[in-house]
């Protein structure tokens, strides 16, 4: 643990807590079904790392989510994408438990819930805060049920464990959380890294793939490389479970030089405010072209991840000449099953002139504000965008902004203007922002509208264009007929769809009232519910008006016979 971890739990529970001591069976399993888990806490994912454990259901929805222990809802979100549907619950050992993208809260709360999205006439209602005593939960309660809502890649329990107080995510598997593992990690490839300028691997002054040669079961070994200079090294690994074929994360690595240890980092906890090193943490460069993940076991100075333990020179390895090196990296899960690589290294001279630095006029200082404009087109960095002072690349051909290149790391968003005071009323009216990075499927980008002006807010560089949207979104009946009685339906079903900039909103009435349509973005179904609300007579006009996100609006409306 942190020092400041330990502090605190000491002044919450009384205890001294060492590295490792969480509560033993406090907690039960939320689910009663042997746990396989689709994925780990702390895997590498885009630009954050796992917040949580991610549970197989079986390929199924609507199984029974069980209180782990008592305590409270403090909270409850719901929204269309990121967690969907979700629960928070405080209990008394200063724990928080996180279970998302289910499909239904328990009844009660799925009431409370429901009269809310009514009053508001919203189905995503972002976060409520209940009193604490108005649902108060006792252990092995029915909380909510299982499900595929949010941005859910398929039917699973996202499921975490958080300090009450500071919010740090806690790895569950401390908690003596049962899962199977007798699998090592699987390696696919180490890089090694020139990291000074005067850096060469084998002579040569560029990223280099190493071949490895497996010894024995778990490890491996590489030719031997010649170097000078400043190194480091990346590593892409995964680990999968026993009865699952998912490649899951690893738990810990490590890296040894002559049997010293100079780098260790493993996911016990981190904070959501440091997550976003992520993209410090691996080979940003490499996973924007290729997309594959490097863990470096190198870090560099505006990395402000807790994860590390036992640095030395930010396990960067200087070569000596004449000098020879074993680096062992040791790829460990959970469980400790552990995949180690051996590197033999020699140091030799290179004589290789020094590599040429690239500059342009662009130059970025991140301490301060830096703006360019090209034409009609503007690029405003906030202070600390950056990680590091450099130049980059901003061209303007043909109406396409090319903002340097996607594959360096932003640490904030900056805002990207284009002026269309040189287009028509119906231009300004149907023109949004578009990334073309891939030309062949231009990709919408949240994009706000002046009189003479767009504009955007992103983390992404790349190249940017002005597109237009001139089609309206369409809008299907899926389980009914105009005109026609429907009285067996339990539900009532549209579908919707924008090819080009995507469904902005939707509003739906029954008889001129509000009605709640749960939207499934992945389908494109919207679905009501009868049991919501009584209706008065046999003859029922139901309209639903759908906008894109330029302002294209669809409406249907059609009567149906239901009593």
């Amino acid at each position: 643990m942190k020092l400041y971890l330990i502090f605190f739990f000491s002044l919450a529970f009384g205890t001294t807590l060492a590295q490792n001591q969480y509560p033993k069976n406090y907690f039960d399993s939320p689910l009663k079904i042997p746990i396989i888990l689709s994925g780990t806490f702390g895997e590498l994912r885009s630009n954050h790392f796992h917040s949580g454990i991610d549970i197989k259901t079986q390929g199924k929805e609507g199984l029974p989510i069980y209180a782990p222990a008592d305590g409270y809802i403090s909270r409850i979100k719901v929204g269309q994408y990121g967690f969907g549907k979700a629960l928070y619950m405080n209990h008394p050992n200063g724990y928080t438990t996180v279970y998302a993208h289910l499909r239904k809260f328990a009844k009660n709360i799925q009431s409370f819930v429901k009269e809310t999205q009514y009053k508001k006439e919203k189905y995503a209602i972002g976060n409520l805060f209940p009193k604490q005593d108005r649902f108060i939960i006792k252990k092995g309660d029915i909380i909510g049920y299982t499900g595929d809502t949010g941005s859910s890649g398929g039917p699973h329990l996202h499921y975490e464990i958080r300090n009450t107080k500071t919010e740090n995510i806690i790895n569950p598997l401390f908690f003596s959380f049962n899962v199977n593992d007798n699998i090592k990690p699987t390696v696919n490839q180490l890089m090694v890294y020139p990291l000074s300028n005067d850096a060469r691997i084998n002579n040569f002054a560029k990223n280099t793939a190493l071949e490895l040669k497996n010894i024995k079961e778990g490890e491996f070994v590489t030719d031997r490389i010649y170097a000078s200079g400043s190194i480091g090294f990346g590593i892409n690994v995964f680990d999968r479970l026993d009865g699952a074929s998912n490649k899951n994360g690893i738990f810990s690595l490590e890296m040894k030089v002559n049997g010293n240890r100079v780098y260790y980092h493993d996911l016990e906890t981190f904070s959501f405010s440091e997550s976003k090193f992520i993209n410090l943490h691996i080979d940003y460069a490499h996973y924007k072209k290729y997309r594959k993940k490097f863990q470096k076991t190198h870090k560099v100075p505006a990395n402000k991840l807790s994860l590390y333990e036992d640095l030395v020179n930010n396990g960067k390895i200087t070569v000596e000449e004449n000098s020879n090196y074993t680096v062992e990296i040791i790829s460990s899960d959970f469980k400790k099953n552990k995949t180690r690589i051996k590197i033999p290294i020699k140091g030799v001279k290179s004589n290789l002139i020094f590599k040429k630095l690239d500059t342009t006029k662009h130059k970025i200082k991140t301490g301060d504000f830096n703006k360019f404009k090209l034409q009609n087109v503007t690029v405003a960095f906030p202070k600390n965008t950056f990680y590091e002072d450099c130049f980059i690349d901003f061209e303007l051909n043909n109406g396409v902004a090319s903002i340097h290149e996607r594959t360096v790391p932003l640490d904030k968003r900056y805002t990207l203007t284009f002026g269309i005071s040189h287009l028509s009323d119906a231009q300004r009216e149907q023109v949004y922002i578009a990334n073309v990075d891939n030309p062949k499927y231009p990709r919408y980008v949240s994009t706000k509208k002046k009189t003479d002006k767009v504009y955007t807010s992103t983390k992404s560089l790349g190249k940017y264009t002005l597109n237009y949207d001139t089609k309206k979104p369409s809008i299907t009946p899926v389980n009914f007929q105009k005109g026609k009685w429907i009285s067996k339906n339990k539900t009532l079903k549209v579908k919707i769809k924008d090819k080009e900039t995507g469904i902005r909103n939707y509003r739906a009435t029954i008889d001129n009232e509000w009605i709640l349509m749960e939207y499934n973005h992945k389908k494109g179904i919207l679905t009501y519910n009868f049991s919501d609300k009584k209706l008065v007579g046999s003859k029922h006009i139901f309209k639903i008006v759908v906008s894109d996100n330029v302002g294209n609006t669809k409406t249907l409306k059609t009567a149906f016979f239901k009593k």
